[in-house]
This record gives C-alpha cells, sequence and structure tokens, in this order.
C-alpha cells in the first residue's frame, strides 16, 4: 500500500462535506489527514486498516475516525461483487474547538469525537438509521445538512455496540512528520510476516535505530515493536475468527515462527490464548 498525507479541503464557508466515495481499482493506500471523518460502507467488502487494526468490511460497516489516523479500504473481493463505495463526511480541522461545538448541548458529541482518536467501529440495528441520515446528508445544503448531521451524532450517541480500533494515538506535529510515520507502517505491512528488522526502518528515515526508537515513541505514543506487536496479533486474530487455518499456522503467517512465544503475546494483548479466543469467538456467533 502506498501511504501518504491527504489534505481534505473543506469548502469556505463550510463546516464539513458528505459525499459519495467510489473506491478506485487502483491498489489501497494507507492515508492520514487532519479530519475527523464518518465512513459508511454502501457496497463492497474486503478488508479494512484503521492503525494497527486489521478487519475486513461489508456493506454497512460504520466508522468514525479521529484526525492523523492511518486507515485503507481494501476491496478484496474487486472482480467479484465490483467497487466498493462509501458515504464519507470530512470535518474542517479545528471543528471540535469552534464556538458552536463548546456549548454546553454538544458535550457528549465532544466527547465522542475525542474518543475517536483510534477509530470507534458502531455495530447493531442502530447503524442503518445512522446510514438513512448519511445518505440524505449528501443532497442537503445549509441549515438543513446541519441539522441532519447533529441528528446524526445523536444516533450515534445511542449506539451502545461499539469497539475501538486502534489503541495507539497519532500525534505526528507535521506532514513532514506524517509521511515518515507513513513509511513506518508500509514497512510493516510490507514485511509483516518474513521479518521486521529495526535497522531496516531506521534506515528508511535515515536514523539511527536509537533515534527512531525515540522518534516513534514521540510521534505515536507507543514503541515501535509494541506496534508491530499490534498489528501481528490483530492479524492473527482476523484469522482465527474468519478461517479455519490450524493455529500453528496463524502463528507463521502472523510473523511468529515460536508456538509458545506466538501463544504469550497473543494473551498479553487479548488476554485470551489464541484457542480460547476462538473457540470464545464461534460460541459467541453460534458457529460450528
Amino acid at each position: 500500500m502506498e501511504p501518504v498525507f491527504d489534505k481534505i479541503d473543506v469548502p469556505h464557508r463550510h463546516s464539513f462535506i458528505a459525499r459519495m466515495h467510489c473506491h478506485h481499482a487502483a491498489p489501497p493506500r494507507i492515508h492520514s489527514h487532519k479530519n475527523f471523518e464518518i465512513n459508511y460502507v454502501l457496497s463492497g467488502a474486503g478488508r479494512r486498516v484503521v492503525g494497527s487494526n486489521i478487519a475486513n468490511f461489508e456493506v454497512g460497516d460504520l466508522v468514525l475516525l479521529g484526525p492523523n489516523l492511518p486507515h485503507s479500504w481494501d476491496n478484496n473481493a474487486r472482480h467479484r461483487i465490483g467497487l466498493p463505495a462509501s458515504i464519507v463526511v470530512h470535518f474542517y480541522e479545528d471543528i471540535i474547538r469552534s464556538d458552536f461545538f463548546n456549548v454546553p448541548e454538544l458535550a457528549e458529541v465532544r466527547c465522542l469525537l475525542k474518543k475517536a482518536e483510534g477509530g470507534i467501529w458502531f455495530k447493531g440495528k442502530e447503524v442503518s438509521s445512522v446510514g438513512t441520515i448519511l445518505r440524505k446528508l449528501v443532497n442537503l445544503r445549509g441549515l438543513e445538512s446541519y441539522i441532519e448531521l447533529l441528528k446524526a451524532f445523536h444516533l450515534l450517541l445511542q449506539i451502545n455496540n461499539y469497539e475501538f480500533l486502534s489503541d495507539t494515538t497519532y500525534t505526528p506535529d507535521f506532514n513532514q512528520d506524517l509521511e515518515q510515520i507513513n513509511l513506518v507502517y508500509k514497512y510493516v505491512f510490507e514485511h509483516l510476516q518474513e521479518g521486521i528488522r529495526q535497522e531496516e526502518v531506521a534506515a528508511l528515515l535515515h536514523m539511527t535505530p536509537g533515534s527512531f526508537c525515540r522518534y516513534f515513541k514521540k510521534k505515536t505514543n507507543r514503541s515501535f515493536m509494541d506496534y508491530v506487536k499490534g498489528v501481528r496479533i490483530g492479524l492473527a486474530a482476523k484469522m482465527l475468527t474468519e478461517t479455519d487455518k490450524r493455529i500453528s499456522q496463524i502463528c507463521y503467517e502472523s510473523g511468529y515462527n515460536n508456538i509458545a512465544n506466538f501463544n504469550c503475546q497473543f494473551k498479553s494483548v487479548l488476554r485470551k490464548t489464541p484457542s480460547e479466543y476462538r473457540k470464545a469467538f464461534r460460541n459467541k456467533f453460534s458457529i460450528q
């Protein structure tokens, strides 16, 4: 995936834009921008990457993303069911600090936006009601559009079934930082299974390994190896719930070469061994 920093231009005298977005057939890219984003999938299915989280998406997928959070939607089934399309809402960069959002009645909305730093995935039957509003929002302008946006936030606050996607807070200060951090993300995803070498990543950023470790920790509030572990365990959890692959195979495909170490690392993140995690998932959803 090609990592990039996007500049989202919200038109002058507008606080947000809502539009239909059709994904291209070109290879997906991991990208970041300074804007909050609501993404509601209308068609297609595939893989969603948000920070260190890797999961499948399908029609009705609803995610709220915070600023500077790397993300990508990859349509794995592109040739079978066509290109995916989404409704995407972007807010201007400082909306959470605007006078309008700082009224007492919107305190819960501000709190929700702050919680979205690592991404929030909303689930359950209420999501379709939010989708209905977002469909209308695309064709509205002016005060009517802002009223509908507030209705969407009101519904989001009522949803109790949700999941925080990435436990990393991304805090790069400048576009150059974003570009450098995205180079790291690209390297990790390309070398996840074959082995990740800190010296190679540091060289990409023209740093010594020690300088790179300090830089990455400062910009992401997380050590580089903790980030790698999060991505690997996220991939392993995905394969445990979505495939019948043997745990030993999943161990190697997620970048580990020792079953005992894999079990230990998995449990340290998800508080269950891989076999316990798969069993709990299948019991919960009655998968035979």
